[in-house]
């Protein structure tokens, strides 16, 4: 028997920001245009530097550097598609990112996961994916599943096998391609089109998007710009991913590191839409920074970034993966990752992002924490309760009963009461009492919630024949990785 999957709940917020007006948007994009003009990117791979110099950019074949006239990014983001569907398995799970709803992710490409049942912290394995998919698809505030952790036990196809455990453990949309070898990037593609049906399907509803990183300063991975290629031709719309960190790999000002990141990503996306014009691309820019005394990484950054960093994506008129969400810096669940994530919620329907929440991670999304998932998800409930919890369209005042019980009574016995004092939503990580009376720890609640849905919630699964493929898919990339690395 398997579990039905809940409705996938969005943000739809009349409280969206913007922290930049629109001409201090064009300055920005004029210093992105500025760089790619001038200063240029490095782009490691001859396909890509053919394809830009053909197209009239200044290509420096020695070097890898490719300067590109502010004309030919603006015609080439023309092409970018402002809005497009990322599906599920069924209709009722597609996102359509349009700017008209904020939805809401796992957070991705973690190594080591605390032990639900040990306690301890380890490396992580494909059976962490199939879980974290499965614990995934029973919340409905999550629009889509990105694998949290990668399956290290299944070596150079590690990004495969988290793909098929994504596919099948959620009928929700999966982020399914990365930064891979090419030829592997072509499986991936094939498990794609097998679950969407053919490849007319994989384009107009693919059940996967693909994820590549940039590198900073203003450079990119040979695997994962090539990939990207490959997963635009068949259709599959791919975010590029900026993370500049103050001090180190970008300069110490956040107007600075923004657009070097905007460089980056804009650079990835105009390639995209010279070699296959109005493939789905959507923009994502992180800024981090240096700590100064450790020189260690910090992730969690100000609020204002990630409006910008949104409005910037707006501006070149595609969706933006937000950097709006609960992620944390912390290394375990604590006073950093509460105060960091419920910062985080508040502002998810002020980024406007087609795309955030980053739920279930500490230490910078190096590690996954089973009961962080079901905390981070009840702080985002909290978040849209805060946004959506008066119905302005049907305002109620209870005059009637208010004028029943009059100046010094009570409303406990009234019907009103019996009938609406439920339509208030209560945490239930809170409030629940021992034996003795005293309060239960809401983190002990949330592991053991995180433990009820891994015994008995299982999603239905994909068609026999389909698994079947995917099976062979994945035995027969496997084959070929083992052949290339001899």
């Amino acid at each position: 028997m398997f579990s039905k999957t809940p409705d996938i709940i969005g943000f739809k917020s009349p409280l969206r920001g913007e922290f930049l007006t629109r001409t201090q948007i064009d300055t920005l994009k004029n210093g992105t245009l500025s760089l790619l003009d001038e200063v240029g990117v490095c782009f490691p791979s001859q396909r890509v530097l053919q394809i830009f110099a053909d197209n009239g950019a200044r290509v420096d074949m020695d070097t890898g550097v490719i300067r590109i006239s502010p004309d030919l990014v603006l015609k080439a983001m023309s092409t970018a598609p402002r809005s497009f569907v990322l599906a599920g398995r069924e209709e009722r799970f597609d996102l359509v990112l349009d700017g008209q709803c904020s939805y809401l992710c796992t957070e991705g490409c973690g190594v080591h996961v605390i032990d639900p049942h040990s306690r301890q912290k380890r490396s992580s394995c494909k059976e962490d994916v199939e879980r974290s998919a499965r614990i995934s698809d029973a919340l409905p505030l999550i629009g889509f599943y990105w694998p949290m952790v990668t399956s290290q036990d299944c070596g150079i196809t590690a990004q495969l096998h988290d793909c098929y455990a994504g596919l099948t453990n959620t009928l929700k949309h999966v982020r399914g391609g990365t930064t891979v070898p090419p030829y592997l990037a072509r499986y991936i593609v094939e498990m794609a089109t097998i679950v969407a049906g053919n490849t007319d399907s994989l384009k107009s509803r693919p059940p996967v998007n693909a994820n590549i990183c940039t590198i900073s300063p203003l450079s990119h991975d040979a695997h994962g710009i090539e990939s990207a290629l490959i997963y635009a031709e068949a259709g599959i719309p791919v975010s590029f991913f900026s993370m500049p960190i103050m001090g180190s790999t970008a300069p110490a000002a956040p107007f600075g590191a923004l657009i070097m990141g905007d460089a980056e990503v804009v650079s990835a996306m105009t390639l995209i839409q010279l070699a296959f014009p109005g493939a789905p691309v959507f923009h994502a820019v992180h800024v981090a920074m240096m700590d100064p005394y450790t020189g260690g990484y910090i992730g969690v950054n100000s609020a204002p970034t990630k409006i910008i960093s949104t409005q910037l994506a707006h501006a070149w008129g595609v969706p933006s993966l937000g950097a709006g969400g609960v992620n944390t810096d912390a290394p375990d669940n604590g006073w950093q990752s509460g105060m960091e994530g419920g910062l985080g919620s508040a502002f998810i329907p002020l980024t406007a992002a087609e795309i955030g929440g980053h739920m279930g991670m500490t230490e910078g999304a190096m590690t996954f924490s089973p009961e962080k998932l079901i905390l981070d998800h009840e702080i985002c409930w909290r978040a849209y309760d805060e946004l959506h919890g008066l119905d302005s369209d049907g305002i109620d005042m209870a005059l009637d009963v208010i004028n029943k019980v009059g100046p010094g009574g009570h409303f406990l016995t009234e019907r009103h009461t019996i009938n609406h004092l439920r339509d208030f939503r209560l945490s239930p990580l809170l409030r629940k009492k021992n034996d003795d009376g005293s309060f239960r720890d809401p983190f002990e609640i949330a592991l053991e919630e995180f433990k009820r849905i891994d015994e008995f919630h299982h999603p239905e699964p994909l068609p026999e024949k389909v698994l079947t493929e995917l099976d062979r898919i994945l035995a027969s990339a496997d084959c070929e990785a083992k052949r290339s690395d001899k």
